[in-house]
Parts: structure tokens; sequence; C-alpha cells
């Protein structure tokens, strides 16, 4: 198969879909790895390395999406790679369709089959290619934290740890997935006063195992969020639902609650957000104010990291795109996990989140892969 990786496109996106050793690897296997000039740089993975690796290196992105049978990515198509799309055209990144319905869109009428890397899911419930940039983000959003809430950065002047004398910032973390118990663990680090709030009490227990007294912890309910919204002064919102649009879990109702100058870290914006108000920023403009209220909405957190970022992507997306390039639907109907990944092919919606939030019709995703060959 004839393997593509493009430069990434979105503002301050630095990662890359594959390093050179994982392009090596397929190559290795009898493959063809085309990656578009500097694809890797800003993650450390240079030209000569891949060439190295037995890939070619292409001029153009136009000419590797065009000549690639597969393309791995990080972000979702956007501008002129939409135009790119076809149907004899497999493409696995992370897609976040349901919060983009023209994405969404475009990619059924394309006809391309989209695979997510949001969505992979092993039956224990665990998202494999989701949870390293979970793991990243969580790590993230304390430290962007930190720094945002110094006032030549945006924030009001408060110190995360606190002095002797001077109270450490009240952190609330909404959500004890992944994001957020490594969204607690750095906050902890950092000396902040920590409460995190789940619908999971066994989260909850995992978490007072490991800090014990030195966090809060709370179920999650409507009435004990608004207890805690105005004491808080950085909230981070990790909420998810594979597939589908992120919940509000700040909505307008609780609006009047927040303090000023409180710090909005949304995690979950990909997904759509899940604070009221919250709309995507970046890493060169990542704060916005609504009233006196700071908002932090940065889509691509991981981007910051580029090579700690590529080097953690590529160890759980390489045994799937193995797979994939010996055929992308015979990957699917062997491996269950790699199947509930695909979101869309041969202008079929398959993610019934995604059909939902738009009110799109889907088709049943077991019953495509029945009837499909390679």
């Amino acid at each position: 198969m004839i393997v593509g990786i493009p430069v990434e496109i979105k503002d301050d996106e630095a990662r890359v879909g594959l390093t050179p050793a994982g392009a090596g690897e397929l190559v290795a296997a009898g493959h063809t790895v085309l990656v578009e000039t500097g694809a890797g740089a800003g993650a450390q993975c240079f030209d000569e390395d891949y060439a190295a690796a037995g890939a070619q290196i292409i001029d153009t992105a136009e000419e590797v999406w065009n000549s690639a049978q597969l393309i791995i990515k990080v972000k979702e198509p956007i501008g002129a790679e939409l135009d790119y799309l076809r149907e004899d055209l497999t493409v696995f990144t992370y897609f976040h369709l349901a919060a983009d319905e023209e994405l969404s869109k475009r990619v059924v009428d394309s006809g391309v089959t989209a695979v997510a890397y949001e969505t992979v899911r092993l039956p224990s419930g665990a998202l494999p290619l989701l949870m390293p940039m979970s793991e990243i983000a969580g790590r993230l959003a304390p430290q962007e934290a930190a720094h945002h809430l110094m006032k030549p950065f945006g924030g009001p002047g408060r110190l995360m740890g606190g002095v002797p004398g001077v109270p450490p910032v009240r952190t609330l973390v909404l959500g004890a997935g992944t994001v957020g118990s490594h969204a607690a663990k750095v906050a902890v680090g950092l000396g902040a006063d920590v409460t995190v709030m789940d619908v999971n009490t066994e989260k909850l227990r995992a978490l007072d195992r490991e800090y014990g007294t030195r966090i809060r912890t709370y179920t999650s309910s409507p009435a004990h969020v608004c207890d805690e919204l105005p004491q808080a002064d950085v909230i981070i919102g990790t909420a998810l639902i594979p597939g589908a649009r992120t919940p509000q879990l700040v909505t307008e109702d609780m609006f009047g609650l927040l303090k000023d100058d409180v710090l909005l870290i949304d995690v979950a914006i990909d997904q759509g957000g899940c604070f009221v108000g919250s709309r995507p920023t970046s890493h060169h403009d990542p704060l916005f104010r609504d009233g006196n209220r700071i908002y932090y909405c940065v889509g691509n957190m991981p981007g910051a990291v580029p090579v700690s970022a590529t080097a953690a992507l590529t160890d759980q997306t390489l045994p799937y795109i193995k797979e994939l390039v010996n055929g992308p639907f015979d990957a699917m109907k062997r491996r269950e996990e790699l199947a509930l990944g695909l979101q869309s092919a041969r202008g079929q919606l398959f993610e019934t989140g995604v059909a939902h939030a738009f009110d799109l019709p889907s088709s049943d995703r077991e019953a495509f892969l029945d009837s499909v060959t390679d």
C-alpha cells in the first residue's frame, strides 16, 4: 500500500502522523511511504531521517494526498485538504466530527473511508489512541493555568501554589478520567488547592487512594457543581463521550456563579467544549474574555509539545497502521476496536453521535463491514 504523511496545516500544529522509525517498519514490510517535505521537522523528525528509513520525500501536499491510498495524520482535514478526500482513500487521524457539521458532511459526501483515532475502543472501554494525547493534555492544563494566571499573560495575577500567608489557587477539575486524573496530578504538584468531581465514584476512590487529603473529591451533580463554582479560581473541564458532542458541565444557568477573573480551561473543545461560551482558540492566541471570565480553549494542546506527543502517538497508532496497510476493511473485520473507529465510508455515516448532533442519516457499521471487501 502507498501511505502518505502530509504536513499538518492546522495553526500551531507541529506534530506529525508517523515517526521515521514507524515509516521504516512499513517500508520493511513492503509498503511505500510518501512524506511531504518538512512534515516532521517541528517534531524533530527530519526529511533525512525519513529518507534513511526508506521513505520517499515529496515536495507537495497535493502529490502526497493524490498518490496515497492511506493518509496518516494527527488533526482533522481542513481547508485545501478537504478537496483531496475521495472514495478510494482511507484517512486515519483525529476527526472529532461531532464538533464540526461542515467537516462531517464533507467527509460523508466525499466517500472517503474515515477512521478516527478518538473512537477506537477496546472491550474494556479504554480509548488507546486518545489516551496518550489525553495524558499530555491533562498534564498541560494546570501548566497553562499557572502561566495564564500571571498578569503579563492575560490573567489576574495569582500564583498557583500561593506562598506562606497567601492561599493557593482553588482549582476545580471536572472529570476524573485520563485527562482529569493527570490534571489533578500536576495541579497537586504545583501546590494548588484541588477539587475533583466525577460521576464515577471508583475513579474518585482511585484518586483518594493516591492523594489522600491533598485533594477533595465529590460525586458530580449539578447541585455539587454549583456549590463549588463560586470558590474556583481555575476550572479544568475534561468531559468526553466517544464519538459524540461533549456535554456542557458549566451551563448558562451556572454562569452567574463564577467569580470574576476565573480561568476556564476547556480541554474538551475538540468535541464542542464543556463550558457555556467556549469557542476554539489557538496556541498563539489562546485566551478570550467573556465579561470578567477568562477562557483557554486551545483545540490541539499536545501540539505544544510535538516531540513528546508524536512519539507517544506513534507508539499507539503504529500497530493499527500495520493492520490497515493490508486492507482497511479486512483490518476492521479482524479488529473490533478498529472497526469502532470507522466514522464514514462510501457515502455512509456510521457514528450515531455525529448523526444525532447534525440530524444526519446513519448506517449500521457492522452490516456495512459484513458486505464490503477491500
